[in-house]
């Protein structure tokens, strides 16, 4: 796959600093590694001090940029206050929301609801507040770049794991609605729908069921890559011959239909986006 700004373009657009949500390790991980690489000084959130250290020395030893380290709780009352105030110094150019949430597979009955909850607040209510505090940040500065984490989960309703399913699927159609919004402000969005991966989470639990998923690294890369393409991406050619099973219709005319159809029956202004469809 061809990347959309590659060399110097990738800084110039969404430099000077990357902001990445769920950080310290996997997928995460694996994006602060990835615009490090680019030119991009990184900024990390997780819960867990001890691993952000260790990334931020990582990556600084081996690109040689700025980091900074945010110790927070992504499903606190106060994450969107709290992450304001530790980057509005910064020239923030590129938002990553990956916060990882391990499927927890069961009967929705079966487990309390706090359980579904807690994935509401960490894949729904967090994007929104820090979506819109970055996205605002971007559109006022006319470049700039947000991508949200989902899964192929989004797909479709599941049995055994419906809220997180359900999550997904608001993750997907976030970006997908700020993808048509924030293009005519210069700032791209993609939500990025994740197979199997091989995570330390996911690895410590099922080894045996990961051990022949996608390299964080190859979503990591892929994503921003497609940055600026389309309004969703999905890594693997195996997981979009799935996807497009699923979702025979292309993503791009889809958005735009919906979005005139919104415009029309409040009657407000739309300008149609156009891009690639994920496995362009």
């Amino acid at each position: 796959m061809t990347a959309r700004y590659e060399g110097t373009a990738f800084p110039e657009r969404f430099g000077t600093w990357a902001v990445i949500a769920g950080g310290s390790d996997g997928i995460g991980g694996a994006f602060a590694r990835e615009a490090a690489s680019r030119g991009l000084d990184v900024a990390l959130i997780a819960r867990r001090a001890d691993p952000l250290d260790a990334l931020a020395r990582s990556l600084e030893a081996d690109f040689g940029v700025a980091t900074r380290t945010i110790q927070a709780d992504l499903t606190s009352e106060d994450i969107g206050p709290t992450v304001a105030a530790a980057t509005d110094d910064l020239d923030v150019g590129l938002f990553v929301y990956n916060a990882g949430s391990n499927p927890q597979s069961g009967h929705f009955l079966d487990q309390p609801a706090e359980n579904a909850l807690f994935l509401v607040s960490l894949s729904c209510r967090a994007p929104v507040v820090l979506g819109h505090h970055f996205g605002a940040r971007l559109r006022a500065r006319g470049r700039g770049g947000l991508v949200f984490m989902s899964s192929m989960a989004c797909l479709s309703g599941s049995g055994n794991q419906a809220t997180y399913a359900a999550t997904k699927a608001f993750d997907t159609t976030l970006a997908e609605g700020l993808w048509v919004e924030l293009a005519p402000f210069g700032v791209d969005v993609l939500g990025v729908l994740a197979g199997a991966t091989r995570t330390e989470t996911m690895m410590d639990q099922r080894p045996e069921a990961f051990a022949e998923a996608m390299d964080p690294r190859e979503v990591a890369r892929g994503a921003l890559d497609h940055l600026g393409k389309g309004p969703s991406w999905i890594p693997g050619e195996a997981n979009r011959g799935v996807a497009r099973g699923l979702w025979p219709v292309p993503r791009i005319g889809v958005v735009n239909a919906m979005t005139q159809a919104s415009a029309d029956l409040f009657d407000l202004p739309f300008t149609p986006a156009e891009g690639v469809e994920f496995d362009d």
